[in-house]
């Protein structure tokens, strides 16, 4: 889905909010870190280049930061996701990341930005909200089981 989602970045919750991060936005620097506790091997320029090939696709990516005591901001949260079409379930919000920094979690960032993926999902029309999450991860599997989501299949891959 091309286009602003303004709605998204104009939501708060007292000091969090929820902005977009495109490509080239200065606020990546603070974003990256979170995004490798996920992705462990994404570089910089890794990233620059998925989101030069996956913004066409649709590929968005949004953030929770917090604005602390001196005017700073700290990022809580990021979400990579895009809405797309396919036989199973038409149009869906697909998250492809969706990572809380390991100090700010059980504090209901990752709760927020969860729940405003949905409400744009509803707002864009989709019958779904989904996304995958690897095996190991059990605080995730508790996290999603806990926000009312399903296991519904298995993911299977192929390494070329």
């Amino acid at each position: 889905m091309t286009g602003s989602t303004a709605t998204m970045a104009a939501r708060q919750n007292g000091g969090m909010h929820i902005i977009d991060l495109p490509r080239g936005d200065a606020r990546w620097s603070a974003a990256l870190p979170v995004l490798q506790e996920l992705r462990h091997d994404l570089t910089a320029e890794a990233l620059d280049a998925v989101l030069e090939e996956g913004e066409p696709q649709g590929l968005r990516f949004s953030a929770v930061f917090e604005t602390n005591e001196s005017g700073g901001e700290t990022c809580l949260v990021v979400a990579g996701w895009r809405i797309i079409a396919n036989t199973s379930t038409g149009r869906k919000l697909y998250i492809d990341d969706l990572v809380t920094a390991a100090g700010a979690r059980s504090q209901g960032a990752g709760t927020l930005m969860l729940h405003e993926l949905i409400g744009h999902a509803r707002r864009a029309g989709c019958s779904t909200v989904e996304l995958d999450s690897g095996v190991q991860r059990f605080d995730a599997h508790r996290f999603y089981l806990r926000e009312r989501m399903s296991i519904t299949a298995h993911h299977f891959r192929l390494p070329l």
